[in-house]
């Protein structure tokens, strides 16, 4: 899994699909190079059909390696109704990128939900906007991961849909560094209050990671207080698998605080940033079992698109 079931059990956050974020992608724009294309997928398997309309869904963007967030991107989401549902997004920078509401400027209201493959993106200003289903790209034999790695060759996702939330921007709005690190949560509204219910950054990291027992906890916890949190729990986890103590603690403060970092003066590839064809579970799996295992050497799916929004269209 990348971030596909990330809750205790490897079930859902909240026990809703809706709110379980699968994947974030952060690259150069293929034609554009002032601009970086963000996407945060989720709902694996498409289990919840809609984006959850009391959620808020959103990428973070930290651009002084503070592990806060400067600027972020918000995307909110009207009750579906007759097959058709609209999403409302907004940007925010400063102190209003750290307010779990959607707040800031509005770049785009009540824009159509794309639910087949005629959807096409929105352009927004300078920017570009896609929000539907979309085929999901990650590959993976996750049964064979479960299976004390006896690899099937089978890829769990191939023909697999999920949610795509992307954006193409200018790269002045993700702040004056070359160097930016970027998460995506999802937040529900609940008696008022807004709940985060999932998060990630790292590919792989949560439900690889993760003991289950710390799961729901981290879902609900903010990257600023990932080594204070997490340090000597994941050190533990990599030392049961073969690590030194002093390499166990180094490699897990090379994905803690878990942010996806992007520099765009160098190729975008995991570990900076991450474009659909990484193939981040074998890096994971390594990275795992100190190198021991691989993950069956599977391909990037053949559907990809070679334009925004990259990911291909919905299977049947």
């Amino acid at each position: 899994m990348s971030n596909h079931f990330s809750a205790a059990n490897l079930k859902s956050p909240g026990g809703d699909a809706r709110l379980d974020l699968t994947d974030l992608f952060v690259f150069q724009a293929h034609d554009a190079p002032d601009k970086t294309v963000l996407i945060m997928d989720c709902d694996p398997f498409l289990g919840g059909s809609e984006f959850h309309p009391q959620a808020v869904y959103r990428l973070n963007i930290d651009n002084n390696d503070d592990a806060l967030a400067d600027a972020a991107f918000s995307f909110v989401f009207s009750e579906p109704e007759r097959k058709m549902q609209f999403a409302t997004a907004y940007y925010a920078t400063g102190q209003d990128a750290q307010d779990p509401e959607p707040g800031g400027e509005v770049l785009i209201q009540s824009t159509p939900v794309g639910f087949d493959a005629a959807a096409m993106p929105v352009d927004i200003g300078l920017c570009r906007m896609f929000v539907g289903v979309r085929s999901d790209p990650f590959f993976a034999d996750a049964d064979g991961a479960l299976h004390n790695f006896q690899w099937t060759g089978k890829d769990t996702f191939a023909g697999k849909n999920v949610l795509s939330i992307a954006i193409e921007v200018p790269n002045d709005m993700l702040g004056p560094s070359d160097t930016i690190g970027v998460w995506m949560t999802v937040s529900l509204r609940k008696d008022g209050k807004l709940l985060q219910m999932d998060r990630g950054g790292n590919p792989s990291f949560d439900p690889i990671l993760m003991p289950d027992d710390e799961k729901d906890e981290y879902n609900a916890t903010q990257p600023v207080d990932d080594v204070k949190n997490y340090l000597a729990t994941l050190s533990k986890v990599l030392e049961s698998q073969g690590y030194p103590p002093g390499e166990a603690r180094a490699a897990v403060l090379g994905v803690l605080p878990d942010i996806l970092h992007f520099d765009r003066n160098r190729m975008a590839a995991y570990p900076n940033g991450r474009v659909p064809t990484d193939d981040v579970f074998t890096y994971r799996m390594g990275f795992l079992t100190h190198g021991r295992e691989t993950s069956g050497g599977l391909k990037p799916h053949d559907d990809l698109l070679a334009e925004f929004p990259f990911l291909g269209l919905p299977n049947p």
